[in-house]
């Protein structure tokens, strides 16, 4: 049985690998941090007890600035592969926060490079590249194409892929960077652009929300679906020596087309609710990214199985069926509760009537 540990394993891409993996027949490690509150809830319906014997999902407590609890945890696991899927992935919010941004996406990567190096373990290592890293360079995009970082959090990832290449020649590590385009889902965090359109979608629908508040909605995005991303970071571990790859659909589309397809897609007007909103610019815009995975097609035969219009049916009606469900249960409460305090008036009469006669 092959061993993966998956930072960053509560995310939209790391719970869809952690669930491929598993079909795999992989026992997957996952490092979540500390909270008070819950955050496990993208992997929930694939946790099972460790102490039951079908278990094969461990989760560890841990933190990317950990350097040696991130070692002890690698040589005590001794995986057979590493997805390092854990930063601070906002892009606007890197440029309010670009230290944390650099400390966690940047040298964390670092970090788990140096534990691997310390440890001696053979393992084959995953970076997180991102299509953020091109900037402004021309498109399309591909291996070959200059970095050009737009933000705080592209400079990162252009620095941890910098790294991956150093300690895969230094050193002679099986590591790899996969330069994934925008890729979405219902998974996807409620921040982020595609999301916040489908979720105020329903919302709106549901007399929730009247306004959607927006920014550059003609930024030009190459978006794919989740779950075809993470199978390509598979594929890129499964090859018998390791390459970079830019993963992406080939396809570009603008926001406004997003908001176009998604409100059609539901029956509504999207100029009837979205408005913009200055605070949702970028000091420094990306204005275009279109990716060119020909080489990845080639190597590793893999091919995005769903195409923008249905990753737009399947976010939007995720957002509206998760929205119903929830009113739903809201219902169910209510009507309990009523028969509840139906049932005590009842009692409270009867009583009444017992203690009069």
């Amino acid at each position: 049985m092959k061993k993966a540990l998956i930072t960053g394993i509560t995310g939209q891409d790391g719970s869809y690998l952690a669930e491929l993996l598993l079909n795999k027949g992989y026992e997957v490690h996952g490092l979540i941090r500390r909270s008070s509150t819950f955050n496990t809830d993208r992997i929930d319906h694939i946790y099972v007890d460790p102490h039951d014997a079908k278990a094969k999902l461990f989760l560890h407590y841990g933190d990317m600035t950990d350097s040696g609890q991130l070692t002890n945890l690698i040589y005590n696991i001794q995986p057979d592969e590493i997805y390092n899927l854990a930063a601070q992935s906002h892009v606007k919010v890197s440029f309010d926060m670009p230290e944390f941004t650099g400390e966690i996406t940047a040298i964390g990567t670092t970090r788990i490079l140096e534990a691997i190096r310390r440890s001696g373990i053979k393992t084959k290592f995953y970076q997180a590249s991102s299509s953020e890293m091109f900037g402004d360079a021309p498109a399309p995009q591909n291996e070959e194409t200059p970095f050009r970082p737009r933000s705080p959090y592209a400079i990162a990832k252009v620095y941890a892929y910098w790294m991956v290449r150093n300690y895969r020649e230094g050193y002679n590590l099986f590591a790899v960077n996969g330069i994934l385009f925008n890729h979405e889902s219902p998974k996807r965090g409620e921040t982020f652009v595609t999301r916040k359109i489908t979720k105020a979608i329903a919302r709106i629908k549901y007399n929730l929300q009247d306004k959607l508040y927006l920014g550059n909605l003609e930024a030009k995005r190459d978006w794919g679906y989740a779950p075809d991303y993470v199978e390509a970071m598979w594929l890129m571990l499964q090859q018998d020596e390791p390459m970079d790859l830019v993963i992406a659909t080939g396809e570009c589309h603008s926001v406004k087309e997003f908001l176009e397809e998604s409100f059609s897609y539901a029956g509504m007007d999207w100029k009837e609710y979205v408005e913009i909103d200055k605070r949702y610019f970028r000091p420094t815009e990306v204005e275009f990214l279109l990716g060119d995975a020909s080489k990845a097609r080639k190597i590793l035969g893999w091919e995005p199985k769903v195409g923008f219009k249905e990753l737009v049916k399947i976010m939007v009606d995720a957002d509206i069926k998760e929205l119903e469900n929830m009113k739903r249960y809201q219902d169910i409460i209510r009507q309990i509760i009523n028969q509840q305090e139906r049932n005590n008036n009842t009692g409270f009469t009867q009583s009444l009537k017992v203690r009069s006669g």
